[in-house]
């Protein structure tokens, strides 16, 4: 990469690739929790905490298994809760691959095979597919990850 673009700015086409994926994953993981809630609205039950399931201008018909676990809720909670356990780590590995200069193609690859796999892991988790298939996206998206991590490692300690 030329010296004059600086690697955090918007000239820098891995950083340009980064801070993309950085944003849409972003936006998964501000828009996951109103799934959550649109369907404990739906169905009116998956709440959380037994003052959810008071009387309130929002529950004006309150039942006593509100508070229950809800299946259909749930399984959006779960899928926020994975995303919890996985975006920040690649909002983190991926701004430090990017100050490690990588190429254009290796960038793409491994950026843009994190957000594919969690693309596909939550069509495969909100669908309630084999856990294999499930297994299967998340895998890909730790090993994306944990390769910017070793290439941030290698260039740190001189290795690459």
């Amino acid at each position: 990469m030329p010296d004059e673009i600086a690697l955090l700015t918007f000239e820098n086409p891995v950083f340009r690739t980064y801070a993309l994926a950085a944003t849409i994953m972003l936006l998964k993981l501000m828009l996951q929790p109103w799934m959550t809630v649109a369907r404990m609205m739906k169905v009116n039950a998956g709440f959380r905490s037994p003052e959810d399931a008071k009387k309130s201008p929002l529950n004006p018909n309150p039942e006593p298994g509100q508070v229950e676990v809800n299946e259909y809720v749930d399984r959006s909670r779960r899928l926020n809760l994975n995303d919890l356990e996985s975006i920040p780590g690649f909002l983190i590995a991926g701004l430090l691959f990017v100050l490690s200069a990588p190429s254009l193609l290796l960038a793409q690859i491994l950026i843009w095979g994190y957000v594919v796999a969690r693309a596909a892991h939550f069509l495969v988790y909100v669908t309630a597919q084999l856990h294999d298939i499930r297994a299967f996206f998340w895998t890909w998206s730790s090993v994306a990850v944990l390769a910017m991590v070793g290439y941030t490692m290698g260039k740190l300690v001189g290795l690459l």
